[in-house]
């Protein structure tokens, strides 16, 4: 694992307190971002089934970032951008 920061920490806590839910999209890249900035190792993980569409999204937008050498630092980052981001779009119940 790697060390969280504060504000990604905090940000975690406060993605789960938007008014509404965020798109598709937007949710693959919380997820991706949660997966690498977090530190887990996709080589580890179970790649999803033929027909399993939503887990393989998921996978593949997180296999993305890594394949993109994307650090946990820089990821935690912009999930923290992005949270802020989605809080101004959706609301916020803080």
């Amino acid at each position: 694992m790697v060390a969280q920061s504060a504000p990604f920490q905090k940000a975690v806590v406060d993605s789960k307190k938007l008014k509404a839910k965020p798109t598709d999209e937007e949710l693959l890249q919380l997820y991706s971002l949660f997966k690498v900035g977090t530190g887990e190792d996709i080589l580890k993980a179970t790649k999803p089934g033929s027909f399993d569409f939503k887990a393989k999204y998921k996978y593949n937008a997180w296999k993305k970032l890594v394949d993109e050498k994307t650090t946990p630092e820089t990821a935690q980052k912009e999930y923290v951008d992005l949270v802020e981001k989605l809080k101004g779009t959706y609301g916020f119940e803080g």
